[in-house]
């Protein structure tokens, strides 16, 4: 599928990962949705790529929210054929930290937000994909999820977002087969250390050391290389039912 005259979801679009890739995806030609909470960034960056955008407020985790962005999707640009999930939150803590255990309620949070979240946009977009007219290739729509190295390589103080990533990375397959019949692929990206906007907090000094653990090349992470692997999946049709790391061969020490 190719970007330019498609239209794209992109939630968490407003910064970082997701809005790197909102504004290639519109660099492409193609359209796109900022689905987020922050409505101040939102709408700055829906203003400022003009008609080729649209920001709507989404809580991923509520379902009314996942579908007033894909009929707004609708109603906006007449389809939906591409959906990237950026949204995500990964505050981290001990299962048994210094006051005692976890708090159920953080790990819920973060499992909501990561896992359920993803899911939620999903279950609304392939419903709508579906009923669309395929293209020469058969295809339908792409989904785009975002997991994380800490999937494979979780250390200590992210046992709640790790399990969140390793659900996304688990749910990966199994929905690709189910969409395979419509002809709508359902791709992972697992991230390694970019340079998203609580990095970009960090004085460079952090920034430097935390670049230095990766291999090739040693430094963070652009989020355009994030948002140019999803242009690439998106064009790539045999890319399907997989989970990319994205890391610059880091494997995470246990802290």
């Amino acid at each position: 599928m190719q970007i330019k005259d498609h239209v794209g979801i992109v939630t968490g679009g407003a910064s970082g990962l997701g809005e790197a890739t909102v504004r290639r995806l519109v660099a492409q030609g193609g359209k796109a949705v900022i689905a987020d909470m922050n409505a101040q960034r939102g709408e700055a960056l829906a203003k400022e790529l003009g008609d080729a955008a649209r920001f709507v407020r989404c809580d991923v985790g509520v379902d009314t929210d996942a579908v007033a962005v894909v009929q707004a999707a609708q109603e906006a640009f007449g389809r939906i054929d591409i959906l990237v999930n950026c949204a995500g939150i990964g505050t981290p803590a001990k299962a048994v930290g210094k006051d005692g255990p976890l708090p159920l309620a953080q790990f819920e949070k973060i499992i909501k937000v990561n896992l359920v979240g993803s899911f939620n946009l999903i279950r609304v977009a392939a419903a709508a994909m579906q009923g669309q007219q395929p293209n020469d290739l058969g295809e339908r729509g792409v989904i785009i999820n975002t997991a994380s190295v800490a999937a494979y390589d979780g250390q200590i103080g992210q046992p709640a977002y790790a399990a969140s990533k390793a659900g996304v990375v688990g749910m990966t397959l199994p929905l690709a087969r189910e969409f395979a019949r419509f002809g709508i692929r359902v791709v992972t990206i697992a991230p390694g250390l970019f340079l998203t906007p609580l990095l970009e907090s960090l004085p460079k000094e952090a920034q430097d050391s935390l670049g230095v653990q990766v291999p090739f090349p040693p430094r963070l992470g652009k989020p355009d290389e994030f948002a140019q692997m999803v242009t690439s999946i998106v064009d790539n049709v045999m890319l399907n039912g997989e989970t990319i790391r994205l890391d610059g061969a880091i494997r995470m020490a246990p802290k």
